[in-house]
């Protein structure tokens, strides 16, 4: 198989996949637990019959170190592979919740601001540079994310390699594009 014509070649630009195997979850988990102990130097992971997370071995543990994480279900008699790149699930949910966090007071101050321009009052003057300073910390959690990103390109590319050299060989029918 090319694997040029595979989900996991287009895994550059979106971080999830899907792929079909003849293999049972069982018999896929058994074969990434000995793929993974045949290549412990680099990679630890957690593999059960349902879900596996893989991670990176490295001497540094930043807060975006990434993982792979693989969950198997039945699918019309093949087993199905759903992969997903990324930061741990506990990472995500702290960005986005500084997002929300950060997005809800912007629209408080604004709007603070703005109904006491409308009512012609000085008590809310503050709320307009209070309103750029949270701007501010938008984009200084966007930073964050992306400099994170970048440090933990490394890891993805050997995730990524990890992930071809180990689901390939499984690999039934075509790759399916995740949705």
């Amino acid at each position: 198989m090319n694997t040029e014509e595979t989900t996991l070649d287009r895994m550059r630009s979106r971080p999830r996949f899907k792929m079909y195997t003849s293999l049972t979850p069982e018999e896929y988990s058994h074969n990434l637990k000995s793929y993974l102990k045949k290549h412990n130097k680099y990679f630890v992971g957690n593999i059960n019959p349902q879900t596996a997370v893989i991670t990176v071995i490295t001497e540094y543990d930043n807060y975006w170190k990434p993982n792979l994480a693989l969950r198997t279900e039945l699918e019309e008699g093949k087993t199905a592979v759903r992969g997903i790149f990324g930061p741990s699930a506990a990472v995500w949910t702290f960005f986005m919740f500084l997002y929300f966090l950060f997005g809800i007071l912007w629209m408080v101050f604004i709007t603070l601001w703005f109904v006491g321009e409308q009512i012609k009052i000085d008590d809310y003057k503050w709320a307009l540079p209070v309103s750029f300073v949270t701007l501010g910390l938008i984009l200084l959690t966007y930073a964050a994310s992306l400099w994170g990103q970048k440090k933990a390109k490394h890891e993805m590319k050997m995730l990524r390699k990890f992930a071809i050299s180990s689901t390939l060989l499984h690999e039934a029918d075509r790759l399916m594009p995740e949705e």
